[in-house]
């Protein structure tokens, strides 16, 4: 069994550290637990492990968040992977910092890469790991909230949440979504 796990953020210097790349964030850590490394291939850095008997292709897309469903589409056809098989890994303001839950499908909630996957693949079926950033931001200020930097505080505790997520993600694959989502959502 082989598994697609996405993880959305921007490629460039000057997104790294940044709420919207929690989706890169986390498939580096969980690279970096298999101590494996990402090679740029054709729209995403991509990297190739097996945990538990199955097979985990984990993607950073190189098309910006907002053009993700190109990548999506693309590594899904290639690697022969259905969509019961993909997770996508995203920023999510409409949770708290540090509150992660896993879905089986739904709306992009104004998210614009969601929303152009959902445009390419034309559906909403397809998992999702939430990662929540807060939304501790004025009026009209969300796009400088997202693309910026974690605060001290958060970073503290970012290392545990990414640790979480990863976790959240292997077990996806393990035992699988409903027995993921009743052991990690609360």
């Amino acid at each position: 069994m082989k598994y697609l796990i996405v993880g959305l953020g921007n490629i460039g210097a000057e997104y790294v550290g940044t709420r919207h790349n929690i989706g890169f964030d986390v498939v580096n850590a969980i690279a970096s637990r298999f101590e494996i490394d990402f090679k740029q291939e054709r729209y995403a850095y991509r990297a190739k492990f097996s945990y538990a008997g199955k097979s985990f292709v984990l993607i950073k897309p190189t098309t910006f968040v907002n053009l993700s469903g190109k990548a999506v589409r693309y590594w899904l056809q290639k690697e022969n992977i259905p969509l019961s098989k993909l997770l996508v890994v995203h920023d999510d303001i409409a949770f708290d910092f540090g509150v992660i839950k896993i879905k089986p499908k739904g709306s992009a909630g104004g998210h614009n890469g969601l929303a152009n996957i959902e445009n390419v693949l034309a559906t909403t079926n397809y998992a999702k790991l939430r990662f929540g950033i807060g939304n501790d931001f004025p009026m009209g200020h969300q796009v400088e909230y997202v693309l910026g930097k974690w605060t001290d505080e958060e970073n503290e505790k970012r290392h545990e949440l990414l640790k979480k997520a990863a976790d959240m993600v292997l077990s996806f694959g393990k035992i699988g979504l409903e027995r993921t989502m009743n052991l990690f959502n609360s």
